[in-house]
Protein backbone atom coordinates (compact mmCIF):
# COMPACT_ATOMS: atom_id res chain seq x y z
CA UNK A 1 0.00 0.00 0.00
CA UNK A 2 2.76 2.31 0.85
CA UNK A 3 4.88 1.80 -2.18
CA UNK A 4 1.43 2.32 -4.60
CA UNK A 5 0.62 5.31 -2.65
CA UNK A 6 4.40 7.31 -2.68
CA UNK A 7 4.62 6.37 -6.39
CA UNK A 8 1.92 6.63 -7.91
CA UNK A 9 0.02 9.42 -5.75
CA UNK A 10 0.03 12.01 -8.75
CA UNK A 11 -1.83 9.62 -10.74
CA UNK A 12 -4.52 9.38 -8.22
CA UNK A 13 -4.87 13.15 -8.16
CA UNK A 14 -5.04 13.51 -11.55
CA UNK A 15 -8.05 11.01 -11.44
CA UNK A 16 -9.84 12.57 -8.79
CA UNK A 17 -9.51 16.12 -10.82
CA UNK A 18 -10.37 14.66 -14.04
CA UNK A 19 -13.59 13.62 -12.96
CA UNK A 20 -14.08 16.98 -10.78
CA UNK A 21 -13.60 19.01 -13.85
CA UNK A 22 -16.37 16.04 -15.39
CA UNK A 23 -18.63 16.94 -13.28
CA UNK A 24 -17.99 21.09 -12.75
CA UNK A 25 -18.08 20.67 -16.52
CA UNK A 26 -21.73 18.97 -16.30
CA UNK A 27 -23.44 21.25 -13.97
CA UNK A 28 -22.06 24.29 -16.47
CA UNK A 29 -23.28 23.13 -19.04
CA UNK A 30 -26.85 21.63 -17.54
CA UNK A 31 -27.68 25.34 -16.17
CA UNK A 32 -26.23 26.90 -19.14
CA UNK A 33 -28.42 24.77 -21.57
CA UNK A 34 -31.38 24.13 -19.30
CA UNK A 35 -31.87 26.68 -16.78
CA UNK A 36 -34.55 29.06 -17.14
CA UNK A 37 -33.04 31.97 -17.03
CA UNK A 38 -30.35 31.24 -19.39
CA UNK A 39 -30.93 32.26 -22.99
CA UNK A 40 -30.31 28.93 -24.54
CA UNK A 41 -33.08 27.64 -22.64
CA UNK A 42 -35.57 30.40 -24.54
CA UNK A 43 -34.16 29.71 -28.00
CA UNK A 44 -34.06 25.67 -27.95
CA UNK A 45 -36.99 24.30 -26.51
CA UNK A 46 -37.00 20.86 -28.11
CA UNK A 47 -36.02 18.49 -25.32
CA UNK A 48 -34.00 15.73 -28.03
CA UNK A 49 -32.25 19.57 -29.44
CA UNK A 50 -31.17 20.47 -26.02
CA UNK A 51 -30.10 16.93 -24.99
CA UNK A 52 -27.71 16.57 -28.00
CA UNK A 53 -26.55 20.60 -27.40
CA UNK A 54 -25.78 18.45 -23.86
CA UNK A 55 -24.32 15.55 -25.56
CA UNK A 56 -21.86 17.57 -27.49
CA UNK A 57 -21.06 19.58 -25.03
CA UNK A 58 -20.04 16.59 -22.44
CA UNK A 59 -19.17 13.79 -25.26
CA UNK A 60 -16.12 17.06 -25.98
CA UNK A 61 -15.73 17.32 -22.13
CA UNK A 62 -14.60 13.80 -22.10
CA UNK A 63 -12.47 13.43 -25.43
CA UNK A 64 -10.59 16.80 -23.91
CA UNK A 65 -9.94 15.16 -20.58
CA UNK A 66 -8.80 11.95 -21.89
CA UNK A 67 -6.30 13.63 -24.46
CA UNK A 68 -4.79 16.15 -21.90
CA UNK A 69 -2.01 15.48 -20.35
CA UNK A 70 -3.80 14.58 -17.11
CA UNK A 71 -5.79 11.96 -18.88
CA UNK A 72 -2.57 10.63 -20.56
CA UNK A 73 -0.84 10.33 -17.30
CA UNK A 74 -3.42 8.77 -15.35
CA UNK A 75 -5.27 6.84 -17.98
CA UNK A 76 -8.18 8.73 -17.36
CA UNK A 77 -10.77 6.23 -16.64
CA UNK A 78 -12.51 8.98 -14.68
CA UNK A 79 -15.19 5.69 -12.98
CA UNK A 80 -15.07 2.73 -10.75
CA UNK A 81 -16.69 0.58 -13.18
CA UNK A 82 -13.98 1.11 -15.60
CA UNK A 83 -11.03 0.60 -13.28
CA UNK A 84 -12.44 -2.57 -11.85
CA UNK A 85 -13.15 -4.01 -15.21
CA UNK A 86 -8.78 -3.11 -16.13
CA UNK A 87 -8.28 -4.84 -12.71
CA UNK A 88 -10.43 -7.41 -13.47
CA UNK A 89 -8.22 -7.97 -16.72
CA UNK A 90 -4.86 -7.58 -14.94
CA UNK A 91 -4.01 -4.42 -15.89
CA UNK A 92 -3.09 -2.87 -12.68
CA UNK A 93 -2.67 -3.83 -9.28
CA UNK A 94 -5.46 -4.25 -6.11
CA UNK A 95 -3.64 -0.94 -4.58
CA UNK A 96 -3.65 0.99 -7.43
CA UNK A 97 -7.20 -0.20 -8.14
CA UNK A 98 -8.27 0.79 -4.98
CA UNK A 99 -6.49 4.22 -5.01
CA UNK A 100 -8.25 5.09 -8.45
CA UNK A 101 -11.94 4.41 -6.93
CA UNK A 102 -11.43 6.48 -3.71
CA UNK A 103 -9.87 8.88 -5.67
CA UNK A 104 -12.82 8.79 -8.39
CA UNK A 105 -15.33 9.26 -5.61
CA UNK A 106 -13.62 12.46 -4.06
CA UNK A 107 -13.46 13.84 -7.55
CA UNK A 108 -17.02 13.56 -8.46
CA UNK A 109 -17.97 15.16 -4.62
CA UNK A 110 -15.28 18.16 -5.16
CA UNK A 111 -16.04 19.02 -8.32
CA UNK A 112 -20.20 19.00 -7.33
CA UNK A 113 -19.01 21.26 -4.99
CA UNK A 114 -16.68 23.64 -6.78
CA UNK A 115 -19.76 23.57 -9.40
CA UNK A 116 -22.38 24.79 -6.27
CA UNK A 117 -20.13 27.12 -5.53
CA UNK A 118 -20.12 28.76 -8.94
CA UNK A 119 -23.70 28.31 -9.62
CA UNK A 120 -25.01 28.74 -5.99
CA UNK A 121 -28.91 28.60 -6.00
CA UNK A 122 -28.97 27.89 -9.83
CA UNK A 123 -27.68 24.33 -9.24
CA UNK A 124 -30.62 23.31 -7.46
CA UNK A 125 -32.93 24.63 -9.83
CA UNK A 126 -35.39 21.10 -10.55
CA UNK A 127 -33.61 21.84 -14.37
CA UNK A 128 -30.31 21.81 -13.00
CA UNK A 129 -31.01 19.66 -9.96
CA UNK A 130 -26.87 18.65 -9.56
CA UNK A 131 -27.29 16.63 -12.90
CA UNK A 132 -28.64 13.67 -10.38
CA UNK A 133 -29.37 10.63 -12.17
CA UNK A 134 -32.58 9.02 -11.81
CA UNK A 135 -34.95 6.27 -13.29
CA UNK A 136 -36.91 7.92 -16.39
CA UNK A 137 -40.91 6.59 -16.36
CA UNK A 138 -40.08 3.01 -16.97
CA UNK A 139 -38.29 2.46 -13.38
CA UNK A 140 -35.32 1.24 -11.93
CA UNK A 141 -35.71 -2.10 -13.90
CA UNK A 142 -35.60 -0.01 -17.18
CA UNK A 143 -32.82 2.29 -15.82
CA UNK A 144 -30.86 -0.85 -15.05
CA UNK A 145 -31.30 -2.82 -18.55
CA UNK A 146 -30.35 0.46 -20.19
CA UNK A 147 -27.32 1.23 -17.88
CA UNK A 148 -26.41 -2.11 -18.49
CA UNK A 149 -26.56 -1.84 -22.20
CA UNK A 150 -24.49 1.37 -22.79
CA UNK A 151 -21.87 0.63 -20.27
CA UNK A 152 -21.47 -3.04 -21.79
CA UNK A 153 -21.54 -1.52 -25.78
CA UNK A 154 -18.93 1.40 -24.12
CA UNK A 155 -16.38 -0.40 -22.24
CA UNK A 156 -17.04 -3.01 -25.59
CA UNK A 157 -16.00 -0.22 -27.85
CA UNK A 158 -13.05 0.58 -25.81
CA UNK A 159 -12.04 -2.32 -25.55
CA UNK A 160 -11.81 -2.89 -29.33
CA UNK A 161 -10.43 0.01 -30.62
CA UNK A 162 -7.34 0.67 -27.82
CA UNK A 163 -6.38 -3.01 -28.53
CA UNK A 164 -6.32 -1.68 -32.41
CA UNK A 165 -2.84 -0.36 -33.35
CA UNK A 166 -4.39 1.75 -36.19
CA UNK A 167 -7.17 2.84 -33.71
CA UNK A 168 -5.69 3.11 -30.13
CA UNK A 169 -5.05 6.45 -30.69
CA UNK A 170 -8.42 7.60 -31.19
CA UNK A 171 -10.09 5.33 -28.53
CA UNK A 172 -10.90 8.74 -26.26
CA UNK A 173 -12.86 9.66 -29.82
CA UNK A 174 -15.18 7.03 -29.85
CA UNK A 175 -15.81 7.35 -26.61
CA UNK A 176 -16.37 10.50 -26.40
CA UNK A 177 -18.83 10.30 -28.84
CA UNK A 178 -20.78 7.45 -27.42
CA UNK A 179 -21.51 9.57 -24.23
CA UNK A 180 -23.14 12.11 -26.43
CA UNK A 181 -25.20 9.71 -27.85
CA UNK A 182 -26.37 8.26 -24.90
CA UNK A 183 -27.40 12.03 -23.43
CA UNK A 184 -29.32 12.80 -26.12
CA UNK A 185 -30.78 9.09 -26.97
CA UNK A 186 -30.80 7.22 -23.64
CA UNK A 187 -31.09 9.79 -20.51
CA UNK A 188 -34.91 10.07 -20.65
CA UNK A 189 -34.54 6.11 -19.32
CA UNK A 190 -31.52 6.04 -16.75
CA UNK A 191 -30.36 9.49 -16.57
CA UNK A 192 -27.48 8.42 -18.31
CA UNK A 193 -24.90 7.74 -15.28
CA UNK A 194 -22.00 5.34 -16.82
CA UNK A 195 -20.52 6.08 -13.69
CA UNK A 196 -21.21 5.07 -9.83
CA UNK A 197 -18.17 8.14 -8.42
CA UNK A 198 -20.62 10.58 -11.24
CA UNK A 199 -23.94 9.58 -9.53
CA UNK A 200 -23.00 9.42 -5.95
CA UNK A 201 -21.56 12.98 -6.59
CA UNK A 202 -24.82 14.51 -7.58
CA UNK A 203 -26.91 12.09 -5.34
CA UNK A 204 -24.87 13.66 -2.21
CA UNK A 205 -25.98 17.24 -2.91
CA UNK A 206 -29.10 16.90 -4.19
CA UNK A 207 -29.81 14.37 -0.96
CA UNK A 208 -31.57 11.96 -3.82
CA UNK A 209 -30.47 8.75 -3.74
CA UNK A 210 -33.54 6.87 -5.28
CA UNK A 211 -32.68 3.65 -6.96
CA UNK A 212 -28.86 4.42 -6.78
CA UNK A 213 -28.23 0.80 -6.71
CA UNK A 214 -28.74 0.76 -9.93
CA UNK A 215 -25.83 3.45 -10.32
CA UNK A 216 -23.26 1.04 -8.83
CA UNK A 217 -24.42 -2.47 -10.42
CA UNK A 218 -25.38 -2.06 -13.72
CA UNK A 219 -22.51 0.06 -14.97
CA UNK A 220 -20.32 -2.33 -13.16
CA UNK A 221 -21.99 -5.75 -14.60
CA UNK A 222 -21.75 -3.86 -18.02
CA UNK A 223 -18.27 -2.97 -18.43
CA UNK A 224 -17.43 -6.44 -16.80
CA UNK A 225 -20.09 -8.57 -19.60
CA UNK A 226 -17.85 -6.82 -21.95
CA UNK A 227 -14.56 -7.85 -20.66
CA UNK A 228 -15.72 -11.47 -20.41
CA UNK A 229 -17.30 -11.12 -24.39
CA UNK A 230 -13.80 -9.63 -25.01
CA UNK A 231 -11.79 -12.06 -24.20
CA UNK A 232 -13.49 -14.58 -25.15
CA UNK A 233 -14.66 -14.19 -28.81
CA UNK A 234 -11.10 -14.09 -29.84
CA UNK A 235 -8.38 -16.66 -29.52
CA UNK A 236 -5.18 -15.48 -27.20
CA UNK A 237 -7.17 -11.65 -26.93
CA UNK A 238 -6.11 -9.68 -24.37
CA UNK A 239 -6.42 -5.69 -23.02
CA UNK A 240 -2.85 -4.48 -23.54
CA UNK A 241 -3.12 -1.20 -21.14
CA UNK A 242 -5.34 0.30 -19.15
CA UNK A 243 -4.98 3.76 -20.57
CA UNK A 244 -7.55 5.35 -23.22
CA UNK A 245 -4.58 7.17 -24.50
CA UNK A 246 -1.21 5.77 -25.06
CA UNK A 247 0.21 7.65 -27.57
CA UNK A 248 2.51 9.57 -25.44
CA UNK A 249 5.48 10.40 -23.69
CA UNK A 250 3.97 10.23 -19.88
CA UNK A 251 4.60 7.55 -17.85
CA UNK A 252 2.94 4.25 -17.43
CA UNK A 253 2.23 2.65 -13.92
CA UNK A 254 -0.42 -0.53 -15.74
CA UNK A 255 0.94 -3.70 -16.04
CA UNK A 256 1.45 -2.76 -19.84
CA UNK A 257 1.90 -4.47 -22.95
CA UNK A 258 1.39 -1.75 -25.31
CA UNK A 259 4.66 -1.87 -27.05
CA UNK A 260 3.48 -5.75 -28.50
CA UNK A 261 0.32 -3.87 -29.77
CA UNK A 262 -0.13 -5.27 -33.54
Amino acid sequence: MRRALSSHWPEYLIEAGCLAVFMVSANLFAAAIFHPSSPVSRWVRDPVEARFLMGLAMGATAIALIFSPWGKRSGAHMNPATTLTFYRLGRLNGWDAAFYIAAQFAGGLAGTLIATGILRGAIAHPSVDYVVTLPGIGGPWVAFAAELCITFILMATILFVSNMKRLARYTGVFAGALVALYITFESPLSGMSLNPARTLGSAVFASRYTSLWVYFAAPLAGMLLAAETYVRTGRGRIAHCAKLHHENDQRCIFFCRYGELR
